[in-house]
């Protein structure tokens, strides 16, 4: 991650996704071992703590998991496979987004709240020093924001001068959520509503302005015939270098696993039964989407945990992927003669 004065952004920042609840601090002064060195190295240990780092999966695990895949991936009716997040100007129906946390935010409205801010940004004329946060010095947008269970440790962390926080989501009551919590400061954060598969829809900065956008589980929210012009329209609001940072599901997670046959959409592509959708990624899935975007690697790892009920006596397999991506700085040519 590039590096900047006062600035911290942490890999785990968010919600209960980055991790399990911690383990009971064993004494006055203990001190948690950081991600990455915590491993299982005697089996009949496993339940000593809620989770491992990691965790090298066996021959047989990973065919069993791919049997799995196979045998619940038969496709949905095509009838069934209509979601609202697709047709945004239908009048009333169920806006639905995924927070953080992997929970839903969700609420029966109309389209006028969105409608209306979507209006609003339009008319805005984006000049240099007319826009929200214009005066930064280092900008940094959440796509996705849900109830802001990473804006605001954001927030929180980097409570320095020239820092402006952007954030936005597709549910309006998500948003409104984050403007009427006590954290929300608007001379340093801008809330709105924003539908990343509308191709319509403009962002309240120009492009070359953001120095870091994050996407935390919500990339794999986006049907996949539109990740890439997404992802391709969010590289054009960075700064040369300025990166993207985003943690999502990967392939054979533990939430694949678990759906039953009828809700697969397409390869690696599932519904929830609250009309939400996910997709598992792979590391050559997410390398394609951000390379034909412009950008070059900085990351791209598979976060492989091993989460532990002790209570129940239960594991659960969770693989994650953790991507930094950067858009190249411009070329410096040499002097002519």
């Amino acid at each position: 991650m590039a590096a900047h004065s006062g600035v911290s952004l942490s890999a785990d920042v968010g919600g209960s996704e980055s991790g399990p609840a911690p383990d009971p601090a064993p004494g006055e002064g203990w001190k948690r071992p950081q991600f990455g060195t915590r491993y299982l190295t005697d089996p009949s240990q496993v339940f000593q703590h809620n989770a491992w780092d990691n965790v090298e999966w066996t021959e047989d695990q990973e065919t069993a998991a791919k049997h799995k895949v196979l045998e619940n991936s038969q496709p949905l009716p095509s009838e069934k496979q209509e979601f609202p997040e697709l047709a945004p100007g239908r009048g009333r129906k169920l806006q639905t987004a995924v927070d953080c946390d992997g929970q839903t935010v969700q609420n029966h409205t109309g389209s006028a709240s969105a409608q209306s801010v979507s209006e609003c940004l339009d008319a805005m004329t984006l000049r240099k020093n007319d826009f929200p946060g214009s005066s930064a010095t280092y900008r940094i947008l959440e796509v996705g924001c849900g109830v802001g269970n990473t804006v605001f440790p954001i927030l929180k962390t980097n409570n320095v001068p020239g820092i402006f926080v952007y954030c936005c989501d597709f549910s309006s009551t998500a948003v409104e959520l984050v403007k009427s919590n006590e954290e929300y400061e608007p001379k340093r954060c801008f809330a709105f509503v924003h539908d990343l598969c509308n191709e319509s829809a403009v962002f309240p900065v120009p492009d070359e302005s953001l120095d870091i956008i994050v996407l935390i589980f919500v990339l794999s929210a986006v049907h996949p015939d539109k990740m890439q012009k997404s992802i391709s329209r969010l590289s054009k609001l960075l700064k040369p270098g300025g990166m993207i940072l985003l943690r999502d599901y990967g392939r054979y997670d533990m939430a694949q696993l678990r759906f039953k046959k009828g809700r697969c959409l397409s390869d690696n592509f599932y519904v929830r039964g609250d009309g939400t959708r996910v997709y598992f990624f792979t590391q050559d899935d997410l390398d394609g989407i951000f390379t034909s975007a412009g950008l070059e690697k900085v990351q791209n790892l598979v976060d492989r945990r091993l989460q532990v009920n002790r209570g129940k006596q239960l594991t659960m397999y969770r693989v994650w992927i953790q991507c930094k991506y950067r858009r190249p700085l411009p070329q410096v040519s040499g002097t002519q003669d």
